[in-house]
């Protein structure tokens, strides 16, 4: 899908583009490319004269294969986005070229975004643009306001996972955690964990696309300043999810620990039990001797039931005072 963005009284106005007349017909500030065909990208290099890079989207980790600028004044950054959903919580990469020295167009300058699914950051900044006269000047402005867009994503994921980790921290702190109520905590937790990872990595990957495009002298004054809020932003994001990954870490070894203790208790009914089955057995063994017993012989037919009786009383004595000491709870 190609769509293209223009500024029309201040606002932006999105084009989906069919065909290759139809981008004569506007002067765009964006151009977005959402898993485009071979045919958009023939149109994009035809009009625009830009060749896609083929490993735009490939995971390199390293900031130079990341953030540079072409000896023509390309500048190319790839950079994460956060998506969370109730199926699936992912990063997708995006790639940016910002072409700032194209002579076929009127504009200053083109924003060019490349990525295999639609985000919610973008769809955020589409509608605030479109409702806010003013918010985008150029294409140095959608880039920073995409970056800022999903800052405030992220934080509003953050305030998400804390809203989550304090529904199974009252579960888990209340007491008589069973198994099953474990097993269900330590999979909200190890998913509210994943996710708090993934937003971790994805600000920290903000800050090194904003950085780069700080050090690059690409921004105005105004913008720079702007640059400038939106790291300390993201600075107090990542404090943030500091806070919430030492907050898992709690509530994982809170929840291990009822579960220890469930199984301590099991293991110990297993001990008293065996402890107080040791009284008849020894009874058992000893009448179970071939030999002929006085006692036995003056009881005759109630032999029998008499060791019976007594097997049992050697095992409740013994659970009767186990239980009076609260040994069996």
């Amino acid at each position: 899908m190609l769509n293209i963005f223009t500024l029309a009284n201040g606002r932006l106005v999105q084009e989906e583009i069919e065909s290759l007349e139809e981008l004569s017909k506007f002067q765009p500030i964006w151009v977005d490319l959402e898993s485009p065909t071979l045919e958009e990208k023939r149109w994009v290099k035809q009009y625009y004269g830009l060749s896609i890079p083929e490993d735009a989207m490939d995971e390199d980790i390293e900031e130079s294969a990341r953030f540079y600028e072409e000896d023509n004044g390309e500048l190319h950054i790839r950079s994460d986005f956060l998506i969370d959903d109730d199926r699936d919580s992912r990063s997708v990469r995006v790639a940016f070229i910002l072409n700032r020295h194209n002579s076929g167009l009127r504009s200053c300058g083109v924003l060019f975004s490349i990525h295999e699914e639609d985000i919610p950051v973008f769809r955020l900044l589409r509608l605030r643009a479109r409702r806010a006269p003013g918010l985008i000047e150029d294409a140095k402005e959608v880039l920073l306001k995409l970056f800022d867009a999903d800052a405030e994503y992220s934080a509003d994921t953050l305030e998400d996972i804390y809203d989550e980790l304090e529904v199974v921290s009252k579960k888990v702190l209340a007491g008589n955690v069973s198994d099953e109520l474990a097993g269900e905590a330590l999979g909200a937790i190890a998913r509210q964990e994943d996710l708090n990872g993934r937003i971790r990595r994805n600000v920290m990957d903000t800050r090194r696309a904003v950085s780069f495009m700080m050090r690059s002298r690409m921004l105005n004054a105004e913008q720079f300043e702007e640059a400038r809020q939106l790291l300390r932003d993201i600075e107090s994001l990542d404090n943030h999810t500091a806070f919430l990954f030492d907050k898992i870490n709690f509530l994982m070894d809170a929840t291990v620990g009822f579960i220890n203790i469930n199984q301590n208790k099991t293991i110990k009914i297993f001990s008293v039990a065996s402890v107080a089955l040791l009284p008849p057995t020894l009874i058992a063994s000893i009448y179970g001797m071939n030999l002929a017993f006085p006692d036995l012989r003056a009881l005759g037919e109630a032999a029998f039931p008499y060791v019976l009786a007594l097997m049992a009383a050697s095992a409740l004595g013994p659970m009767w005072y186990f239980r009076r000491r609260g040994w069996l709870k």
